[in-house]
């Protein structure tokens, strides 16, 4: 008897969570779209919507659009049923963002970070003020807070708290998850900025509807995330994606993490930036920070010879790091985004020849090359899906 009541159980939170998940990607559906998408039955899809209902997860969103008979009532996800927290923690600034159950943003804050400095103790307090910042400016009380999901730069290994390996910033097994849940009861859920972004765009963007897809994260470092049959491939140790450490000129330029010609090393921001200040004889860019310095570089790109020498030359590395994923990888598809690839945008057609050149011509011709569609806040977006992902994996029941 207790083993039947365990397996009724378990079916009802595997139907909960796949129509809460259906509802929440694709939402607003009526009950005969979760029965035709779902396979469920038409009982288990009533039994089900209607306990969501009554835990206020689900509300009806209006009438379907009616071709005679009686209209069927939408349904979606209810937003103000709960709230989750989005950071990006980036090499030059902390972003956090709050939104709602629907995912519409309803708060942001921001706070700089010095390259030099990027002490851990130092990110642990802006994500906390952002935190406080963001749920006070909003009026959100913590008990509504699904959770916060937080996505760094480098190596994030999984386990009882979430240790981070970056040798760019100089961090090394830096208890990060202790060093913010040291401030905050909240959840915690801590993954590599560029995974997180390649969760949104699965989920909101460029990705959707791709089973296998590759999401290069440019800013001021490189990263990647591998997407294989609609799962994001983490290796042995979760640092499966290291894209702008792979190397792409055998003793070429030295790269951040200690070796020598890493993709990085070539098309990373401060790289760029610094190859850029090479072809002026050492003279300074002008711009305060790297994202005004790289910007300043793209706008010299019309009238300056230079700096158009440097674009292109960009332009054809990246192609060649594109060619690489996708001869490593045969995706559908290769979505570049982050910060500096966005400043970028203008390069894709050059990016897609120089990678045409290199890449093997079938695996080339199955893929598209293209920016992501959610723009610089991705990764913050896409961080705060961690917290969701899991709710809606337990069948929408908070532990």
């Amino acid at each position: 008897m207790e083993l039947v009541r365990a397996t009724n159980r378990s079916v009802r939170l595997r139907n909960r969570s796949a129509l809460l998940t259906k509802l929440f990607l694709d939402g607003p559906l009526t009950r005969q779209d979760l029965v035709r998408s779902t396979g469920l039955s038409q009982p288990a899809v009533s039994n089900v919507v209607a306990d969501l209902i009554d835990e206020g997860l689900v509300a009806e969103a209006g009438a379907a659009e009616s071709d005679g008979g009686r209209p069927s009532m939408l349904l979606r996800v209810a937003p103000r049923f709960a709230f989750v927290i989005g950071v990006d923690v980036g090499e030059t600034r902390v972003r956090v963002e709050l939104f709602d159950f629907a995912m519409t943003l309803l708060g942001s804050v921001e706070y700089p970070l010095d390259p030099a400095r990027t002490e851990p103790a130092v990110v642990a307090g802006h994500v906390l003020a952002g935190i406080d910042a963001v749920t006070g400016r909003a009026g959100v009380a913590p008990g509504d807070v699904l959770g916060v999901g937080i996505g760094v730069s480098g190596v994030v290994e999984q386990g009882t708290q979430a240790v981070v390996h970056a040798q760019a910033l100089g961090w090394d097994r830096v208890p990060l998850e202790r060093l913010i849940g040291a401030g905050t009861d909240l959840p915690l859920h801590i993954d590599n900025g560029a995974k997180t972004l390649g969760q949104a765009e699965m989920w909101f963007g460029a990705g959707r509807g791709a089973r296998h897809a590759v999401f290069a994260l440019v800013g001021s470092g490189v990263g990647a995330a591998v997407v294989t049959n609609g799962v994001t491939y983490r290796g042995a140790s979760s640092s499966a994606g290291e894209w702008g450490h792979t190397t792409l000129v055998y003793g070429g330029r030295a790269c951040r993490c200690g070796a020598r010609g890493c993709l990085e090393a070539y098309v990373g921001a401060e790289a760029i930036i610094d190859r850029y200040r090479e072809a002026r004889r050492g003279r300074a860019v002008p711009g305060e920070d790297e994202e005004s310095q790289l910007a300043s570089l793209v706008t010299a790109g019309s009238t300056s010879t230079t700096a158009r020498r440097v674009l292109d030359e960009t332009a054809g590395y990246l192609g060649a790091g594109v060619a690489n994923l996708i001869n490593l990888f045969n995706p559908e598809r290769v979505v570049l985004g982050g910060w500096a690839a966005m400043a970028l945008g203008d390069l894709l057609p050059a990016v897609r020849e120089a990678a045409g050149r290199q890449a093997l011509r079938q695996p080339y011709e199955q893929a598209s090359i293209e920016l992501c569609r959610l723009g610089v806040d991705a990764v913050a977006l896409g961080a705060a899906t961690l917290p969701i992902a899991r709710f809606l994996t337990e069948g929408g029941v908070r532990r």
